[in-house]
């Protein structure tokens, strides 16, 4: 595995992945799929890093244990929150969620559109969960899926009608309308037409210059170039006949 570790210069530390590892139990198949072994990093505030790699290396996996979706298998992620540190690897579900709604985002081509849910009220939740009225909640989010090149006679209608480029436009004004401490990308940029793109890469480098720290999978790595910090390169780890 093929790793690079370096540690923030100047930032204020955000995140420090100690050791951390993941696999899949296949049970079906009697075998042990694994993900990534003993990544090691740290983060600092408005620091973005890039993670590369071939398929099946690991990098929305290492993304989604990082969000904890997925538990680890040993390690640890020392999130530094705006209370305290907390070991995201081993924290209770209910701070899990408790920091998606305050402090961590993440940020995926796909949407889980729920039916009968305007598209303008997708993207104005997150403002309206932390507290902004509802109004105001509702012209932000005009404002960013006008930014996204969402047609204004779609705004009041179901992105579950949507085709899945507009469906992604939805996702990312929402994902991006409340800036978080801590932003995970997986690859956000994967259906998007150009100019779709060159609006994400603008939002991204407003939330850099408020300090949002930030790792990235991206499927047009170069839209980011300008943006990016440091690179960490994963190695998928080959298994054969069951035996690593």
């Amino acid at each position: 595995m093929n790793i690079q570790v370096s540690t923030p210069k100047t930032s204020a530390l955000v995140l420090r992945v100690d050791g951390l590892s993941k696999q899949f139990e296949m049970h079906h198949l009697k075998r042990t799929l694994f993900a990534f072994e003993n990544i090691q990093f740290e983060l600092g505030e408005g620091e973005f890093i890039l993670l590369k790699g071939e398929n099946g290396a690991g990098k929305s996996t290492l993304l989604r244990t990082l969000y904890r979706s997925y538990l680890p298998r040993a390690g640890h992620v020392f999130y530094h929150t705006r209370e305290g540190i907390i070991d995201l690897a081993s924290a209770a579900d209910v701070d899990i969620a408790m920091l998606r709604r305050r402090e961590i985002g993440f940020v995926t081509q796909f949407l889980n559109a729920r039916p009968r849910v305007a598209a303008e009220e997708v993207v104005a939740e997150p403002l309206r969960q932390a507290g902004t009225p509802h109004a105001q909640a509702l012209v932000e989010a005009r404002r960013w899926l006008d930014a996204f090149g969402v047609k204004k006679q779609l705004w009041a209608a179901y992105p579950s009608t949507f085709s899945g480029g507009e469906q992604q436009k939805v996702n990312l004004a929402r994902a991006l309308i409340l800036p978080q401490r801590l932003l995970l990308l997986d690859e956000p940029t994967a259906s998007l037409d150009r100019d779709a793109r060159r609006a994400l890469v603008d939002r991204l480098t407003e939330l850099k210059a408020a300090g949002v720290a930030m790792i990235g999978v991206f499927h047009h790595p170069e839209d980011v170039a300008d943006l990016i910090d440091r690179e960490i390169h994963l190695k998928a780890i080959r298994v054969e006949d069951g035996e690593r």
